[in-house]
């Protein structure tokens, strides 16, 4: 269900907040459901450019994605018989793993109304999460050339999107209190010994439920967001 939150601070004092839906499902969600939800809610945004802008935080069912043009070659597994449901799906990237103990969060945003630039879009959400990881006293870190978060050299977030005339879907995918054992079934984003970590592996007993408010509001930080009920 969408939550309220009140008017947070934004990232630039020129920026204008701009009303949002924040929708915070409380159980694991079917991949393909929030998917569709996406884009439903990019369609009317296409077609009517005042509409207002929605964030969905949650954690997935257990399954597997490809994003445009990935390489099964990545997978460790027959993609006939995946060991959980295996998506083709219209972002960039390559093979990602989701299950629960995993924040996922996917805007769908008019980047028109901020900077319509992809680039400045992945570093803006690489920015979310360093917040999240200031905030629970870890310094995040870039890697040159690679799109994602790591701490200690160990992937935690990775990030993969799509977007239509400028219109977002898809986003970042954090790994917090998730199980492991899943992400040996394939090579994570392509990246071949490139190990992946979760935040508790540096905060024993973190929760999702623990980051997901900083999660919340680093978001709205960042872009400029102000959450607001569902419509009736």
């Amino acid at each position: 269900m969408p939550v309220v939150i009140g008017k947070l601070d934004t990232a630039h004092d020129s920026a204008h907040p701009q009303r949002a839906f924040l929708f915070e499902p409380g159980d694991p969600v079917r991949f393909d459901a929030a998917w569709s939800a996406q884009q439903r809610w990019q369609s009317s945004l296409l077609a009517d450019p005042s509409a207002r802008e929605a964030v969905w935080i949650l954690q997935h069912q257990t399954c597997y994605t490809l994003g445009r043009g990935a390489s099964e070659e990545h997978l460790h597994f027959d993609p006939a018989e995946p060991p959980a449901p295996l998506y083709r799906i219209d972002r960039g990237g390559e093979v990602t793993h989701h299950l629960p103990g995993q924040l996922v969060a996917y805007p769908v945003l008019d980047l028109k109304r901020r900077t319509p630039d992809l680039h400045w879009y992945l570093r803006q959400l690489e920015q979310v999460v360093l917040d999240v990881l200031a905030e629970l006293g870890l310094e995040g870190q870039r890697l040159p050339g690679l799109t994602g978060l790591w701490l200690d050299n160990r992937k935690v977030a990775a990030i993969g999107v799509g977007c239509r005339r400028w219109i977002t879907q898809h986003g970042l995918a954090l790994n917090v209190d998730c199980s492991m054992q899943g992400f040996e079934q394939v090579t994570p984003c392509g990246l071949t010994g490139r190990e992946v970590g979760r935040l508790a592996d540096w905060l024993p007993g973190l929760t999702s439920a623990e980051v997901q408010p900083l999660l919340r509001h680093a978001l709205a930080h960042r872009f400029a967001l102000v959450w607001e009920e569902e419509a009736r």
